[in-house]
């Protein structure tokens, strides 16, 4: 694993808010330990900072400082969202967990639980108060695509998810994606999102805002590009989806918690 995995496992953290060497995320290191009497898994994160901390002399910081982030917001237009009949549920952190089923930190540090569907071979992810998203990779599909599904998701919520998925993509590139469009209430979409303008956006650690704009100030389904529910094939762009549902992918600034690395040994001790 990089150091850099190795210290967003430890210190609970999202990729994007640590904040270090550019080596961090390109050396690799293989970790071998065993949990003491009386440890559960639960004590992990604790001991593996210790680790870190003995290993590589690693020294952190928190802070909160305006940050690139990628701001979602409201279009021209204004927005075409579709409501959701339904409610999404709290997570009840008390309800054990399902075969199949696992509990991790969404984004914004709220609990979700992942699922793959077996039957589908899709990806359940279930954020709680903020809605759910299933995404499946069709690698049948020349080039390949990605179906997303978001049920009952709030805009907050399907910020979280978009910067999850990408996150997962790029193996923890890319920008931090914010809500900023003060719509409230819970809403239904699909997508169907181009795989390589996924990968290249996350590479880039950045979006293409431009991409596929309509031209002339067209809108969507008026000379501009399709709509998220008639995709074309090869799918669509990011950004293109997002205006189709009348909203709006812009770089801003934003306070972002990170993790600052004061000091770390490029060679850690030996054992």
């Amino acid at each position: 694993m990089s150091l850099k995995s190795l210290i967003v496992y430890a210190y609970q953290v999202k990729p994007y808010q640590v904040a270090g060497p550019d080596w961090l995320d390109q050396e690799r290191f293989d970790v071998v330990a065993k949990y003491p009497a009386g440890a559960s898994k639960a004590d992990a994160p604790r001991m593996l900072q210790s680790l870190l901390e003995n290993r590589f002399k690693l020294k952190v910081h928190k802070s909160t400082e305006e940050q690139p982030v990628i701001g979602l917001v409201a279009g021209k237009g204004g927005p075409k969202l579709k409501p959701s009949a339904e409610k999404p549920a709290p997570i009840d952190d008390t309800a054990p967990l399902k075969p199949g089923e696992r509990k991790v930190d969404g984004p914004g540090g709220k609990p979700m639980i992942i699922r793959m569907d077996v039957a589908s071979g899709a990806v359940i992810v279930d954020m709680g108060e903020e809605g759910r998203m299933s995404y499946k990779l069709d690698r049948a599909a020349v080039p390949p695509v990605m179906h997303i599904e978001f049920s009952m998701v709030t805009m907050a919520g399907f910020a979280s998810m978009l910067t999850q998925l990408l996150t997962q993509i790029g193996g923890g590139a890319g920008r931090q994606i914010v809500d900023m469009t003060q719509i409230q209430g819970n809403y239904e979409a699909s997508l169907e999102l181009s795989v390589e303008d996924m990968i290249a956006m996350v590479k880039s650690a950045g979006v293409d805002l431009t991409a596929g704009a309509p031209a002339n100030g067209a809108a969507a389904g008026e000379g501009g590009p399709p709509m998220a529910s008639e995709p074309r094939g090869g799918g669509l762009s990011l950004g293109e989806a997002v205006r189709s549902m009348g909203l709006k992918l812009e770089s801003r600034k934003a306070p972002v918690e990170q993790l600052v690395v004061d000091h770390v040994e490029r060679k850690p001790v030996e054992n």
